[in-house]
């Protein structure tokens, strides 16, 4: 073999190993690249409890409560499910009822989830786009017909 060919040769065998080792890790995370999961998703799902996911909804009117030391319990519904949520810590300012937000942590049962991080909407107008993709499949947009109209 000359010095040409083994270059060659080690280079081919260099971009398998690569291509075969990102085909294993893409695999591996196939039901991980998710944005978040609605209540809806993660009951049709059958999702295993001790699962790490993102939970997406609105948080039901009425059903945020918060106790000592931190600790928050709210529900996470869309138009087919509720998730009941145990938060401890700070919740972002911009947090309430009716409001989309994204919880992540782990799914103690079916209907329970205990979230690490709560990230809410940033204005009145925005709304993350998956959230808004799942509210509109389920008939439940308010988006852009119901925004205020603009002033200039």
């Amino acid at each position: 073999m000359t010095r040409k060919q083994r270059r060659l040769t080690l280079i081919g065998v260099a971009g398998c190993v690569l291509a075969v080792a990102l085909g294993l890790v893409l695999y591996a995370m196939n039901d991980t690249i998710v944005f978040f999961n609605s209540p809806a998703d993660i009951q049709a799902k059958s999702v295993q409890p001790g699962t790490r996911i993102r939970l997406g909804g609105l948080v039901k009117e009425g059903s945020v409560h918060r106790g000592a030391d931190q600790q928050i319990t709210f529900e996470v519904m869309d138009a087919e499910a509720v998730i009941k949520v145990n938060y401890k810590g700070l919740l972002p300012d911009l947090f309430r009822e009716g409001q989309g937000i994204v919880a992540e942590g782990i799914l103690e049962s079916p209907s329970a989830f205990r979230a690490d991080s709560v990230l809410a909407k940033h204005d009145e107008n925005y709304m993350p786009r998956e959230v808004a993709d799942a509210l509109k499949k389920q008939g439940h947009w308010q988006g852009e017909a119901n925004a205020a109209p603009k002033t200039q």
